[in-house]
Protein backbone atom coordinates (compact mmCIF):
# COMPACT_ATOMS: atom_id res chain seq x y z
CA UNK A 1 0.00 0.00 0.00
CA UNK A 2 1.62 3.54 -0.86
CA UNK A 3 1.82 6.34 1.20
CA UNK A 4 -1.22 8.05 -0.34
CA UNK A 5 -3.11 5.57 -0.06
CA UNK A 6 -2.77 5.03 3.61
CA UNK A 7 -3.56 8.26 3.97
CA UNK A 8 -6.48 8.77 2.13
CA UNK A 9 -8.11 5.61 1.75
CA UNK A 10 -7.53 3.95 5.45
CA UNK A 11 -10.96 2.50 7.39
CA UNK A 12 -10.63 2.37 11.05
CA UNK A 13 -12.98 1.77 13.62
CA UNK A 14 -15.02 5.22 15.53
CA UNK A 15 -13.37 4.33 18.92
CA UNK A 16 -10.02 4.36 17.01
CA UNK A 17 -10.65 7.68 15.44
CA UNK A 18 -10.67 8.96 18.70
CA UNK A 19 -8.13 7.32 20.43
CA UNK A 20 -6.24 8.72 17.17
CA UNK A 21 -7.12 12.30 17.70
CA UNK A 22 -6.86 11.63 21.57
CA UNK A 23 -2.97 10.77 20.93
CA UNK A 24 -1.92 13.23 18.77
CA UNK A 25 -3.18 16.46 21.20
CA UNK A 26 -1.18 14.27 24.13
CA UNK A 27 1.78 14.55 21.79
CA UNK A 28 1.23 17.65 20.49
CA UNK A 29 0.83 19.52 24.00
CA UNK A 30 2.05 17.71 27.55
CA UNK A 31 -0.49 19.83 29.62
CA UNK A 32 -2.86 17.36 27.89
CA UNK A 33 -4.02 14.89 30.44
CA UNK A 34 -6.18 12.26 30.39
CA UNK A 35 -8.47 11.39 33.81
CA UNK A 36 -11.36 8.98 34.37
CA UNK A 37 -12.83 5.40 34.99
CA UNK A 38 -11.15 2.53 33.55
CA UNK A 39 -8.26 5.04 31.59
CA UNK A 40 -5.74 2.54 31.70
CA UNK A 41 -7.15 -0.86 30.46
CA UNK A 42 -10.33 1.40 28.70
CA UNK A 43 -12.89 -1.54 28.06
CA UNK A 44 -14.66 0.80 25.73
CA UNK A 45 -11.27 1.39 23.71
CA UNK A 46 -11.13 5.12 23.70
CA UNK A 47 -8.17 5.43 25.74
CA UNK A 48 -6.47 1.87 25.26
CA UNK A 49 -2.84 1.97 24.92
CA UNK A 50 -2.11 5.53 26.36
CA UNK A 51 -1.19 4.74 29.41
CA UNK A 52 1.66 2.62 28.14
CA UNK A 53 2.82 5.47 25.66
CA UNK A 54 2.51 8.48 27.90
CA UNK A 55 2.58 6.73 31.22
CA UNK A 56 0.60 7.23 34.51
CA UNK A 57 1.27 10.78 35.31
CA UNK A 58 -0.21 11.72 32.42
CA UNK A 59 -2.79 9.24 32.01
CA UNK A 60 -4.74 8.34 35.29
CA UNK A 61 -6.89 5.77 36.42
CA UNK A 62 -9.92 6.99 38.63
CA UNK A 63 -11.90 6.16 41.73
CA UNK A 64 -15.72 5.47 40.86
CA UNK A 65 -16.70 8.51 41.95
CA UNK A 66 -17.46 10.83 38.95
CA UNK A 67 -18.22 13.76 41.10
CA UNK A 68 -14.87 13.78 42.51
CA UNK A 69 -12.87 13.65 39.69
CA UNK A 70 -15.02 15.93 37.45
CA UNK A 71 -14.54 18.47 39.92
CA UNK A 72 -10.72 18.16 40.55
CA UNK A 73 -10.30 18.32 36.90
CA UNK A 74 -12.21 22.08 37.32
CA UNK A 75 -8.95 22.71 39.09
CA UNK A 76 -6.51 21.10 37.08
CA UNK A 77 -7.65 23.38 34.20
CA UNK A 78 -7.43 26.59 36.13
CA UNK A 79 -4.36 26.17 36.89
CA UNK A 80 -2.82 25.41 33.53
CA UNK A 81 -3.80 21.50 32.62
CA UNK A 82 -6.16 20.51 29.85
CA UNK A 83 -7.40 17.20 31.07
CA UNK A 84 -9.79 14.72 29.26
CA UNK A 85 -12.53 13.24 31.01
CA UNK A 86 -13.55 9.63 30.41
CA UNK A 87 -16.94 9.30 32.40
CA UNK A 88 -17.63 5.98 30.33
CA UNK A 89 -21.23 6.24 30.24
CA UNK A 90 -23.25 9.29 29.72
CA UNK A 91 -26.08 8.90 32.67
CA UNK A 92 -22.92 9.23 35.03
CA UNK A 93 -23.06 12.65 33.99
CA UNK A 94 -26.33 13.25 36.33
CA UNK A 95 -23.77 12.42 39.54
CA UNK A 96 -21.88 14.86 39.08
CA UNK A 97 -24.34 17.72 37.73
CA UNK A 98 -23.11 20.45 40.17
CA UNK A 99 -19.53 20.35 39.39
CA UNK A 100 -19.95 20.20 35.53
CA UNK A 101 -22.75 23.04 35.11
CA UNK A 102 -22.24 25.19 38.47
CA UNK A 103 -18.08 24.90 38.24
CA UNK A 104 -16.88 23.59 35.19
CA UNK A 105 -19.47 25.42 32.96
CA UNK A 106 -19.43 29.02 34.93
CA UNK A 107 -16.01 29.80 36.44
CA UNK A 108 -14.97 31.19 33.10
CA UNK A 109 -18.32 34.01 32.88
CA UNK A 110 -17.82 34.34 36.70
CA UNK A 111 -14.57 35.24 36.46
CA UNK A 112 -14.68 37.93 33.74
CA UNK A 113 -12.61 35.34 31.66
CA UNK A 114 -9.63 35.10 34.40
CA UNK A 115 -9.57 31.64 34.36
CA UNK A 116 -10.19 29.62 31.51
CA UNK A 117 -10.94 25.98 31.68
CA UNK A 118 -9.65 23.80 28.68
CA UNK A 119 -11.73 20.45 29.92
CA UNK A 120 -13.45 17.77 27.43
CA UNK A 121 -15.59 15.60 29.27
CA UNK A 122 -16.20 12.57 26.71
CA UNK A 123 -18.32 9.72 27.30
CA UNK A 124 -20.45 6.71 25.59
CA UNK A 125 -24.32 7.58 25.54
CA UNK A 126 -27.64 6.15 24.21
CA UNK A 127 -29.00 2.60 24.20
CA UNK A 128 -26.38 -0.38 23.42
CA UNK A 129 -28.78 -3.00 23.88
CA UNK A 130 -30.62 -4.29 26.93
CA UNK A 131 -28.16 -2.05 29.15
CA UNK A 132 -31.21 -0.77 31.06
CA UNK A 133 -32.51 2.11 32.06
CA UNK A 134 -29.22 3.88 34.07
CA UNK A 135 -27.10 3.09 31.53
CA UNK A 136 -28.76 4.51 27.91
CA UNK A 137 -29.20 7.91 28.69
CA UNK A 138 -28.26 10.19 25.83
CA UNK A 139 -28.25 13.39 27.93
CA UNK A 140 -27.52 16.44 25.67
CA UNK A 141 -30.54 18.25 25.64
CA UNK A 142 -30.32 18.64 28.96
CA UNK A 143 -26.60 19.84 28.57
CA UNK A 144 -27.23 21.98 25.42
CA UNK A 145 -29.41 24.06 28.47
CA UNK A 146 -26.58 24.89 30.30
CA UNK A 147 -24.47 28.05 29.67
CA UNK A 148 -21.06 27.99 28.97
CA UNK A 149 -20.91 24.23 27.92
CA UNK A 150 -19.92 23.38 24.30
CA UNK A 151 -21.02 19.76 23.04
CA UNK A 152 -19.96 17.43 20.12
CA UNK A 153 -21.80 14.38 18.47
CA UNK A 154 -20.15 13.25 16.06
CA UNK A 155 -21.72 9.96 13.97
CA UNK A 156 -18.85 9.18 11.59
CA UNK A 157 -14.73 8.08 12.31
CA UNK A 158 -13.60 11.04 10.12
CA UNK A 159 -16.09 13.89 12.22
CA UNK A 160 -14.73 11.41 15.17
CA UNK A 161 -11.00 12.57 15.40
CA UNK A 162 -11.13 16.11 14.02
CA UNK A 163 -13.93 17.01 16.29
CA UNK A 164 -11.85 15.16 18.96
CA UNK A 165 -8.95 17.42 18.15
CA UNK A 166 -10.74 20.70 17.70
CA UNK A 167 -12.42 19.71 21.58
CA UNK A 168 -9.00 19.39 23.58
CA UNK A 169 -7.72 22.45 21.80
CA UNK A 170 -10.67 24.74 22.88
CA UNK A 171 -10.51 26.82 25.84
CA UNK A 172 -13.70 25.92 26.90
CA UNK A 173 -15.75 22.89 28.67
CA UNK A 174 -16.36 20.75 26.07
CA UNK A 175 -18.81 17.61 26.59
CA UNK A 176 -18.10 14.69 23.39
CA UNK A 177 -20.71 12.33 23.32
CA UNK A 178 -19.56 8.94 21.79
CA UNK A 179 -23.17 7.70 20.51
CA UNK A 180 -22.53 3.57 21.99
CA UNK A 181 -23.77 1.70 18.72
CA UNK A 182 -21.26 3.63 17.17
CA UNK A 183 -18.17 2.46 18.32
CA UNK A 184 -17.69 -0.47 16.03
CA UNK A 185 -18.62 1.35 12.76
CA UNK A 186 -15.40 1.75 10.42
CA UNK A 187 -15.01 4.85 7.91
CA UNK A 188 -11.91 6.76 5.85
CA UNK A 189 -9.49 8.66 8.51
CA UNK A 190 -6.74 9.86 7.21
CA UNK A 191 -3.34 9.34 9.66
CA UNK A 192 -2.51 13.03 9.52
CA UNK A 193 -3.64 15.16 12.32
CA UNK A 194 -6.64 17.24 11.53
CA UNK A 195 -9.48 19.26 13.16
CA UNK A 196 -13.13 20.33 12.12
CA UNK A 197 -14.55 23.81 13.88
CA UNK A 198 -16.73 23.61 16.45
CA UNK A 199 -19.84 24.55 15.46
CA UNK A 200 -19.75 23.70 11.57
CA UNK A 201 -21.91 21.28 10.53
CA UNK A 202 -22.16 18.47 7.39
CA UNK A 203 -24.80 17.98 5.06
CA UNK A 204 -24.10 13.85 4.15
CA UNK A 205 -25.65 13.42 1.38
CA UNK A 206 -28.05 16.72 -0.55
CA UNK A 207 -31.29 16.15 -2.32
CA UNK A 208 -34.22 18.87 -2.94
CA UNK A 209 -37.72 17.56 -1.75
CA UNK A 210 -37.11 17.36 2.62
CA UNK A 211 -34.08 18.45 4.85
CA UNK A 212 -33.33 15.67 7.33
CA UNK A 213 -31.69 16.51 10.50
CA UNK A 214 -30.34 13.60 12.06
CA UNK A 215 -27.81 13.96 15.37
CA UNK A 216 -25.19 10.85 16.12
CA UNK A 217 -26.71 7.29 15.70
CA UNK A 218 -29.87 9.07 13.79
CA UNK A 219 -27.15 10.12 10.86
CA UNK A 220 -26.91 6.38 9.17
CA UNK A 221 -30.41 5.65 9.78
CA UNK A 222 -31.42 9.02 7.73
CA UNK A 223 -29.17 7.73 5.21
CA UNK A 224 -30.01 4.24 4.93
CA UNK A 225 -34.36 5.74 4.51
CA UNK A 226 -32.62 8.40 1.98
CA UNK A 227 -31.82 5.34 -0.22
CA UNK A 228 -34.69 3.75 -0.05
CA UNK A 229 -36.89 7.06 -0.67
CA UNK A 230 -34.86 7.77 -3.99
CA UNK A 231 -36.23 4.52 -5.09
CA UNK A 232 -39.12 6.60 -4.63
CA UNK A 233 -38.70 9.58 -6.38
CA UNK A 234 -38.00 11.17 -3.20
CA UNK A 235 -34.91 13.15 -2.65
CA UNK A 236 -33.74 13.40 0.78
CA UNK A 237 -30.91 15.85 1.67
CA UNK A 238 -29.46 14.29 5.25
CA UNK A 239 -27.70 17.13 7.53
CA UNK A 240 -25.64 16.25 10.16
CA UNK A 241 -24.82 19.30 13.05
CA UNK A 242 -21.88 17.50 14.35
CA UNK A 243 -21.76 20.45 17.17
CA UNK A 244 -24.65 20.97 19.41
CA UNK A 245 -23.61 23.58 20.84
CA UNK A 246 -22.79 26.01 18.92
CA UNK A 247 -25.45 24.38 16.24
CA UNK A 248 -24.91 25.57 12.37
CA UNK A 249 -28.21 26.91 12.54
CA UNK A 250 -27.32 28.87 8.94
CA UNK A 251 -26.47 25.65 7.24
CA UNK A 252 -29.69 23.94 8.19
CA UNK A 253 -31.96 27.01 7.14
CA UNK A 254 -29.84 27.16 3.59
CA UNK A 255 -31.06 23.38 3.51
CA UNK A 256 -34.72 24.25 4.30
CA UNK A 257 -34.25 26.77 1.75
CA UNK A 258 -33.66 24.50 -1.06
CA UNK A 259 -36.02 21.51 -0.04
CA UNK A 260 -38.84 23.74 1.90
CA UNK A 261 -39.56 20.87 4.54
CA UNK A 262 -37.92 19.87 7.38
CA UNK A 263 -37.13 16.14 10.01
CA UNK A 264 -35.37 16.61 12.53
CA UNK A 265 -34.31 13.12 14.58
CA UNK A 266 -32.99 13.40 17.63
CA UNK A 267 -31.66 10.22 19.67
CA UNK A 268 -33.28 11.73 22.75
CA UNK A 269 -36.69 12.23 24.55
CA UNK A 270 -39.19 14.10 22.56
CA UNK A 271 -39.96 16.67 25.33
CA UNK A 272 -37.10 19.41 25.25
CA UNK A 273 -35.13 17.46 22.94
CA UNK A 274 -32.42 19.46 20.88
CA UNK A 275 -35.45 18.19 17.82
CA UNK A 276 -37.61 20.68 19.59
CA UNK A 277 -35.09 23.14 19.90
CA UNK A 278 -33.84 22.88 16.10
CA UNK A 279 -37.59 23.16 14.59
CA UNK A 280 -38.59 25.89 16.84
CA UNK A 281 -35.18 27.90 15.61
CA UNK A 282 -36.17 26.75 12.05
CA UNK A 283 -40.10 27.85 12.58
CA UNK A 284 -39.06 31.52 13.91
CA UNK A 285 -36.11 32.25 11.60
CA UNK A 286 -37.38 30.70 8.11
CA UNK A 287 -40.99 30.23 8.61
CA UNK A 288 -41.74 31.36 5.23
CA UNK A 289 -39.56 29.01 4.01
CA UNK A 290 -41.54 25.74 5.01
CA UNK A 291 -43.91 24.16 3.00
CA UNK A 292 -45.12 21.91 5.82
CA UNK A 293 -45.33 21.73 8.98
CA UNK A 294 -41.73 20.25 10.30
CA UNK A 295 -41.58 16.84 11.96
CA UNK A 296 -39.72 15.31 14.80
CA UNK A 297 -38.55 11.93 15.57
CA UNK A 298 -37.48 11.15 19.14
CA UNK A 299 -38.30 8.52 21.92
CA UNK A 300 -40.86 8.39 23.97
CA UNK A 301 -40.78 10.16 27.18
CA UNK A 302 -40.00 6.99 28.99
CA UNK A 303 -37.10 5.78 31.14
CA UNK A 304 -35.16 2.94 28.24
CA UNK A 305 -36.66 -0.66 29.03
CA UNK A 306 -33.94 -3.25 29.85
CA UNK A 307 -36.73 -5.60 27.03
CA UNK A 308 -35.37 -6.15 24.32
CA UNK A 309 -38.54 -5.78 22.73
CA UNK A 310 -39.26 -2.82 24.53
CA UNK A 311 -35.69 -1.02 23.93
CA UNK A 312 -36.77 -1.39 20.38
CA UNK A 313 -39.88 0.47 20.81
CA UNK A 314 -38.90 3.44 22.22
CA UNK A 315 -35.74 4.01 20.17
CA UNK A 316 -36.15 5.46 16.64
CA UNK A 317 -36.62 2.75 13.87
CA UNK A 318 -35.79 3.53 9.90
CA UNK A 319 -39.86 3.53 9.58
CA UNK A 320 -40.16 5.88 12.24
CA UNK A 321 -38.14 8.28 9.35
CA UNK A 322 -39.69 7.09 6.88
CA UNK A 323 -43.50 8.03 8.02
CA UNK A 324 -42.15 11.68 9.61
CA UNK A 325 -40.85 12.15 5.54
CA UNK A 326 -43.99 11.18 4.36
CA UNK A 327 -45.88 13.74 6.88
CA UNK A 328 -43.71 16.50 5.36
CA UNK A 329 -44.25 15.23 2.02
CA UNK A 330 -48.09 15.54 2.50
Amino acid sequence: MNAQSTTTDRSIYFIEAMREGLRGMLTEDENVVVIGEDVGRSVIGATRGLVEDFGPMRVRNTPISEATFVGMCVGAAAVGLRPVVDLMVGSFFYVAMDQLADQAAKLRYMSGGQVSLPIVYFTASGPSGSAAAQHSENPHPMLMNVAGLKIVMPSTPYDAKGLMVSAVRDNNPVVYFQDFVLGGTRGVVPEELYSIPLGVGDIKRHGTDVTVVAIGAAVPKALRVAEVMEKDGVSVEVVDPRTLVPMDYDLILESVTRTGRLVVVDNARLTCSAASEIVATVTERGFDLLKSAPQRVAWADVPVPFSPPLEERVVISDSDIVSAIRAVLA
